[in-house]
């Protein structure tokens, strides 16, 4: 998909034009090989460059060609109920102008789109990198809530039942904090190498713009780790429940074999046609051998009982 925005001069806002002159924004969104064509023919940038933005292993990088500078950094999407993250491309061409490529559709362009951006214009090229930048750090913020809440939540269902199902959830939020801190700590190493002014010339206003987006983005990397170590900790802590659990349930097991086995023995004996001595006579002596049966599983009950077994 191939969009072409641009601020007008007199009202100051983002509108959708058809053709790309210079100062606009081009907007591709897995792009056809046609729509690729025409963003290098009109501007000169080489194809390659947006052919790599395709790839959604493209890791986090500042590229500087002979007539453009590619910045790439992750974003995160949330696909199936699952946050994940993809590279967002952003090229500033030597003849003004600015392409951003996404291999998936994502939530965090969108403002810009609706002029909700405070000091937005597609002329400012630099400045507009860097709102992309702070947008993606506040991004990343937000998600970081939901996946707590998320724990949260499974950590409340865990207390009343473990399953396998939740447990693996978790496994599955771990994840995703795991590829959260992969994917901002390769962002901070762009911002930082973005902020020394090398690159890309910083504007009036620019550098406490991108201090800003870089501030955002260590609090993120910090929550998310401060979440997975959390989350660690749950994952441990149930695991040695359930653990527990189960060495109760043997020992409770092992226990009431010992107590069943009594009877058992004294029955087998007795089935061996053995002489029963005196109380072989008495008309009772089933009864009386019944009753010394439960009454040696008894005790042998309550001495268990004592070693914590049942």
């Amino acid at each position: 998909m191939l969009k072409i925005y641009k601020t007008s001069a007199v009202e100051k806002k983002l509108k959708k034009v058809k053709k790309m002159t210079a100062d606009c924004w081009i907007d591709l969104i897995v792009p056809t090989q046609d729509e690729i064509d025409k963003v290098v023919n009109r501007t000169g940038v080489e194809k390659e460059l947006i052919m790599k933005l395709l790839d959604t292993e493209e890791l986090p990088r500042v590229e500087q060609e002979d007539n453009a500078t590619l910045i790439v950094i992750d974003i995160p999407y949330v696909e199936e109920d699952k946050y994940k993250t993809y590279p967002l491309g952003i090229i500033i061409t030597n003849n003004n102008y600015i392409i951003t490529v996404t291999v998936k559709k994502t939530e965090l362009l969108n403002d810009f789109k609706r002029n909700k951006v405070k000091d937005f214009r597609t002329a400012k090229k630099i400045r507009f990198l860097i709102q992309i930048l702070l947008k993606s750090a506040s991004s990343y913020l937000k998600a970081l809530k939901e996946v707590n809440n998320a724990i949260e939540q499974k950590e409340k269902t865990l207390k009343k039942s473990t399953e396998n199902k939740d447990l693996i959830e978790l496994l599955e939020t771990e994840k995703t904090l795991v590829y959260f801190m992969t994917s901002l700590k390769a962002n901070d190493a762009v911002l930082e190498k973005l902020a020394k002014g090398i690159i890309l010339p910083l504007y009036e206003g620019d550098l406490d713009l991108i201090e800003d987006a870089i501030i955002e983005n260590k609090q993120a990397i910090e929550m998310a780790g401060i979440y997975r170590d959390i989350l660690s900790s749950i994952t441990d802590t149930y695991a040695t429940i359930i653990s527990n659990n189960l060495n109760i349930a043997m020992k409770f097991l092992a226990a009431a074999t010992i107590v069943l086995s009594i009877p058992t023995m004294i029955s087998s004996f007795l089935g061996m046609n053995v002489s029963l001595g005196p109380i072989a006579d008495i008309s009772n002596a089933f009864v009386i051998v019944v009753l010394s049966a439960v009454i040696v599983s008894l005790v042998v009950a309550l001495l268990l009982k004592k070693k914590n077994m049942f």
